[in-house]
């Protein structure tokens, strides 16, 4: 699965990629899916993510979030940018069948960039990942949801999608 992704990436998913940022320093990173033996970094990473939308899911949760991401599972993938050995940014995507198309949707449901990769092409690498996975398995849409006050994420997603007028509504 991931290697059709990787091919279609070319130099953004499973190679490694050196790109300055305009704070001088080099990156060098690479997206792949999540693994196992990922855990531990994913955990401070999905955090950092909860703590940005001032969430939180119970410890149970976050063990079967991991566990479906890894398989595969429920329509679950996880992607993540590994950074000179280190996580530094995931991408949990759901792909679903809609009543409006005959193929699936690809909902990116959650993607954190930490702090210290900020700034880099981490985040727009980590976006041309979820398309590529998301034209893989002929996803009609890819959407996500974001604060409207994360203005620098907003700023990187109206240079890759168009925000649409839809509000949302929960219970």
């Amino acid at each position: 699965m991931f290697r059709a992704l990787g091919e279609a990436l070319g130099a953004t998913l499973g190679a490694r990629s050196r790109r300055e940022t305009a704070h001088g320093r080099y990156y060098r990173h690479v997206i792949r899916a999540v693994e196992e033996s990922d855990v531990e970094a994913w955990r401070e990473l999905w955090a950092g993510y909860l703590h940005f939308y001032r969430a939180s899911v119970p410890d149970e949760v976050t063990h079967a979030t991991f566990r479906r991401l890894v398989a595969g599972n429920d329509g679950m993938v996880g992607l993540v940018a590994e950074d000179s050995g280190r996580l530094v940014a995931l991408a949990n995507l759901v792909f679903h069948p809609s009543t409006w198309s005959p193929t699936v949707y690809c909902y990116l449901e959650g993607m954190f960039v930490a702090p210290t990769a900020r700034g880099t092409s981490i985040a727009l690498d980590l976006i041309r990942a979820v398309f590529a996975e998301a034209d893989q398995k002929d996803a009609t849409r890819t959407y996500w949801h974001t604060q409207e006050f994360n203005g620098p994420a907003r700023s990187l997603y109206d240079q890759v999608a168009h925000p649409t007028s839809l509000v949302v509504y929960e219970r």
